[in-house]
């Protein structure tokens, strides 16, 4: 085999151990039973430690330095590989499969922490993740030539640095503050929604979001939908796994949660088969990630017009009156804008202002200006600058979110960077198929996923996540299109 050919080989090694890694993830948050925690952590640290071993070894190193791409494609997956080498060679195993214990760890008491509202619980296995976290990020910043934090950010979204991030998220601070209280009046002068009558048994409820997961597109013959604590997508491209979470009160909860892991799924089933488990075939990182879950859920099935369809399929599995169910009331009940102290519960206008706090939250602990232990107070006061609201408790406060606890830093501002590329990506989307509303009224999202297919998850990781968007749009991320998006829904009357 030539030297390309062999690295083809081991990278295909790697990510079938990656997505037996991801398997036991996701069997933990939504199967597992608590007492099987601790073996849980020893093996995902020894695929860790084995994935490590793969890519450090000598005989890469040799591969890289003769192989060569014949076609773009290929030299963009060699590019790849010697970026995620040059990633491992930083780290020693040793390392590598001690932050996979302690995330491990930490993650299983943090479920118990949430429940109790108290911090001190998980404090001292939070101090373990940071304190190996900094170690991974100094090593990485100094591999790569990066600042420590920048490091851990290229993890998830390679490319994009706290600098590049910085003044766009004080940008959208200095909108949100003018424009909230603008949403809040006009949002009252147009009167409360009617609520939905419910209950919503839980039966009809997950029949209700697999039909829902199955007009986006979602194939289950290669999907499946569970339910955890935490709603997320994981699995593999022809097995993907989305969870949810029901509340007979509440069909929003669990109905929008599924379009939104939908939306990853669908770029998960849409990647490019013939580079499967190569690098240059996964994602373009979780900033372009995520902006497929929000075009999906807040784009197109938050619309008006998906609104139409999305309210009859309601009226017609759980009855009574049909006011409730109409688009423009369906409008109000999930378009709201209301200061809140929950991310997940938050709406697309507040959303950013969560994520903002926990970015530069998360960047002061790895450069090491904030302690674990100050983490509750700095929360606090953060949101309460962000929001003018203080949290009751943990639970609501610095408690509510998994990623920490389970050793994601670097991994927040994708969330609002995807919200962004969502509104660039729909703007484009539009001008493209003009007939895109009356298609989303009858629940037809074919061409809608047809052009994400070509324009982003047929796309692969060829493309970083700049040149993703100027590709499908014509320029990079631009802010405007977002703050143009929530203008026309929230602010306009």
């Amino acid at each position: 085999m030539t030297a390309y050919q062999r690295l083809t080989a081991r990278f295909a090694r790697l990510g079938a151990l990656g997505e037996a890694a991801g398997m036991l993830h996701w069997d933990a948050s939504a199967m597992m039973p608590p007492g099987g925690g601790v073996a849980r952590g020893e093996q995902l640290a020894a695929l860790a430690g084995l994935r490590h071993e793969l890519l450090v070894s000598p005989e890469v190193s040799l591969d890289l330095g003769d192989a060569s791409g014949g076609t773009p494609w290929e030299q963009a997956n060699l590019d790849l590989m010697r970026h995620a080498h040059l990633r491992a060679t930083a780290l020693p195993t040793a390392l590598v499969e001690a932050v996979e214990r302690a995330n491990s760890a930490c993650e299983k008491v943090w479920r118990q922490a949430k429940a109790a509202a108290d911090f001190d619980l998980v404090r001292p296995y939070l101090t373990e993740v940071v304190r190996l976290q900094r170690e991974v990020a100094q090593g990485l910043g100094e591999a790569l030539g990066m600042a420590p934090y920048d490091a851990l950010m290229d993890g998830y979204q390679r490319g994009v640095t706290a600098a590049d991030v910085d003044p766009v998220f004080a940008a959208y601070e200095a909108w949100l503050a003018e424009a909230l209280p603008r949403a809040e009046a006009i949002q009252a002068r147009r009167g409360p929604a009617l609520p939905l009558p419910g209950p919503f048994p839980v039966a009809a409820q997950r029949d209700l979001c697999r039909a829902m997961a199955q007009a986006v597109g979602l194939d289950f013959a290669h999907a499946r939908l569970d339910e955890s604590l935490h709603p997320f997508c994981g699995g593999t491209p022809t097995d993907v796994r989305i969870t949810t979470f029901y509340d007979e009160a509440n069909v929003a909860k669990a109905l929008l949660g599924v379009l939104h892991e939908t939306g990853h799924a669908m770029y998960e089933r849409g990647l490019p088969e013939s580079f499967a488990r190569q690098p240059v075939g996964e994602a373009a990182g979780m900033a372009a990630h995520e902006s497929q879950s929000l075009i999906v859920e807040m784009q197109a099935c938050r619309s008006d017009a998906f609104l139409q369809f999305l309210g009859t399929r309601l009226h017609e599995t759980f009855g009574g009156d049909a006011a409730p169910y109409a688009a423009a009331n369906l409008g109000k009940l999930w378009r709201r804008v209301e200061r809140g102290f929950i991310r997940v519960d938050a709406d697309e206008m507040t959303y950013p202002a969560h994520v903002i706090l926990r970015f530069r939250l998360e960047r002061a602990m790895i450069e090491g200006g904030l302690e674990v232990a100050e983490l509750p107070g700095a929360w606090n006061d953060g949101l309460k600058k962000a929001l003018g609201m203080t949290p009751p408790h943990d639970s609501l406060g610095c408690l509510q979110d998994i990623h920490w606890h389970d050793g994601a830093f670097g991994y927040f501002p994708s969330y609002t960077l995807g919200a962004m590329a969502a509104a660039q990506l729909m703007a484009a989307l539009r001008r493209a198929e003009p007939e895109l509303d009356a298609q989303l009224a009858r629940g037809d999202m074919a061409p809608m996923m047809a052009w994400l297919r070509d324009k982003v998850h047929g796309q692969g990781a060829r493309l970083g996540f700049q040149d993703l968007l100027r590709a499908a749009t014509g320029k990079p991320l631009d802010p405007a299109d977002f703050t143009a998006h929530l203008s026309a829904r929230y602010l306009a009357g």
